[in-house]
């Protein structure tokens, strides 16, 4: 019985659906550990599969293909290296679980299954998963492995089942979305398992983006005495190299890396490239092309852009109305410039003479009002969705959070597009991110040092310029009253008395609430874009679109 262990933590980044490619990334993890004299590698949850899969692992055809995969990576174990904890999901007697598989000696010499299947938010698991039973330890080379998986730690139960049957390292394989915040919860919570069983704790979050949700990474070891051992980065892959000592009190991590992952803006600017970043890539776009229009939303997309991309695959579109003001064509130009991107300059003028004239008949004696402003928005989005369906490039979506709770965006206008980046960013967090981007550079970004938005961008009054003097303010309560109001309403589904409470008035608070519900129909139509809230619209928060509640 060896006392010493060396735990390598594949923090890697797998695509859903892509069992091949994962394949060769959790290879590449083992051979990486294994340079590194590791006795075992874990990965994150469903590894094998991407998660989240959704139902893409109710097919058999999937599931087949998997097995396979798993049966392959196990034959490669008995070559003397490293065993592999991976997870797949994987059927057991006709069910389908979320497990996590021993790979080791050339076979499969352990399985655990999920005991907790989250239920809430954006996770759905027991639509496709079977619940498995609280599980006991697996030994792994003399060495009683407490295998929890993602929500199994989130609760005392199952942690207190294999601390009374003889665990002696809770191991915790992950896909745990990042929120802003959540990487202190994911401590606390560890901190509160590792405290009630005296067990040292190891917890590997698998990294990269899906869809709407990004996965921070961030992994890390705890001590039996809660210290913190090991620590990795967020929003980038990385195998790191634990080591373990047996002792009288059991076993310790007495050697890992320690570096401290991004917090507040820098965090969600990070979420955000990394999140745009895997969505164009793992979806196979050459680029993106975007609206820039002057204003400060579509030049903090275009920086997230070219810092998730490259400036190269960055393709700008000013699209001039009668409207459009001097300021914003040069602070469109400037932007671009600072950037380093293409900027092209299509004129939205003749589209709106076309239907001027198309629709005078219908419109005959009726004065002009949203309906003209909406034809401008969509006018921009007939141009860009034409852009890309000539040349490839996805049109990149550059509404905020703020304007999707109010409806203050246009259906097939300004909503077009195949992601929407700051589609869970609030207006005053637009504004804290263009800020601090002006003063860093992301790790590992793609774009220029120093200022890449000017100035007058970030100071000047938002306005849509679809009118002569327009600004959203018209319009729009103050954007950091809307921000707080919608942050009551959305994220924390408060009483209007109690945002009231708070000291906004209570006729605005009532417009807020209204203008929400009633903007359901909008977002239910809207593109993709990054979660970093904890109740982004989508999945996180489905409300009906009809829907006779009037408080």
């Amino acid at each position: 019985m060896s006392d010493r262990l060396s735990i390598a933590l594949a923090q890697i980044n797998p695509t859903v659906g892509d069992v091949d490619g994962n394949l060769r990334r959790i290879r590449d993890a083992r051979a990486t550990a294994a340079a590194g004299g590791a006795d075992l590698v874990v990965c994150p949850e469903l590894a094998l599969a991407g998660y989240p899969p959704e139902d893409l692992v109710l097919k058999p055809m999937f599931q087949d293909r998997i097995r396979a995969a798993a049966e392959a990576l196990a034959a490669e174990t008995a070559d003397g290296g490293p065993a592999l904890l991976v997870g797949a999901p994987w059927l057991v007697d006709g069910r389908l679980y979320n497990a996590a598989l021993l790979l080791d000696g050339g076979r499969i010499a352990g399985v655990r299954l999920k005991y907790d299947l989250p239920n809430y938010g954006v996770f759905d698991e027991k639509r496709v998963f079977s619940a498995g039973a609280l599980p006991g330890p697996v030994m792994f080379r003399g060495v009683r492995l407490g295998v929890m998986i993602c929500e199994d730690m989130w609760t005392p139960d199952v942690a207190e089942t294999l601390q009374e049957s003889g665990a002696e390292i809770l191991v915790v394989p992950n896909g745990s979305p990042y929120e802003s915040d959540k990487v202190d919860e994911r401590i606390r919570l560890a901190v509160e398992r590792v405290t009630e069983t005296g067990l040292p704790l190891l917890y590997v979050n698998q990294v990269g983006g899906q869809d709407e949700l990004v996965f921070d990474g961030a992994s890390f070891v705890l001590d039996a005495d809660r210290a913190l051992k090991a620590q990795l980065p967020a929003f980038s892959e990385q195998v790191a190299i634990t080591i373990w000592q047996r002792g009288p009190d059991g076993w310790s991590c007495t050697e890992g890396p320690m570096t401290p992952p991004a917090e507040g803006t820098a965090a969600i600017y990070g979420a955000l490239v990394l999140g745009l970043r895997d969505y164009v890539n793992k979806n196979r776009f050459p680029g993106v092309v975007l609206g820039l229009s002057g204003g400060i939303d579509s030049a903090l997309a275009a920086a997230l852009a070219v810092d998730a991309l490259g400036p190269d695959r960055v393709w700008a579109v000013m699209m001039p109305s009668p409207y459009t003001s001097q300021d914003s064509l040069d602070d469109a130009a400037e932007c671009a410039g600072l950037l380093g991107i293409r900027l092209s300059t299509v004129s939205i003028e003749p589209a709106m003479e076309a239907f001027a004239a198309m629709l005078a008949g219908e419109f005959a004696g009726r004065g002009a009002d949203t309906t003209e402003e909406n034809i401008q928005s969509r006018a921009r989005g007939v141009a860009l969705m034409a852009l890309s369906n000539k040349l490839g490039h996805m049109v990149l979506s550059t509404g905020n959070k703020s304007e999707m709770s109010v409806g203050y965006a246009t259906l097939y206008g300004d909503m077009c597009g195949g992601y929407a980046i700051l589609k869970d960013v609030y207006k005053m967090t637009v504004y804290a991110l263009s800020e601090w981007r002006n003063q860093a550079v992301p790790a590992g970004g793609l774009g220029p040092a120093g200022r890449v938005i000017p100035q007058r961008i970030i100071t000047k009054a938002p306005t849509a310029e679809l009118k002569p003097g327009q600004t959203d303010q018209d319009s729009l309560p103050p954007y950091a009253d809307l921000d707080a109001i919608l942050q009551g309403l959305v994220e924390e589904e408060r009483r209007l008395d109690d945002i009231v409470a708070q000291g906004y008035d209570p006729a605005v608070v009532r417009r807020v609430w209204q203008m929400l519900d009633r903007a359901e129909y909008k977002r239910r139509q809207a593109a993709p874009g990054v979660k970093i809230t904890r109740r982004a619209f989508g999945r996180d928060r489905r409300y009906p679109i009809t829907n006779g509640f009037r408080g």
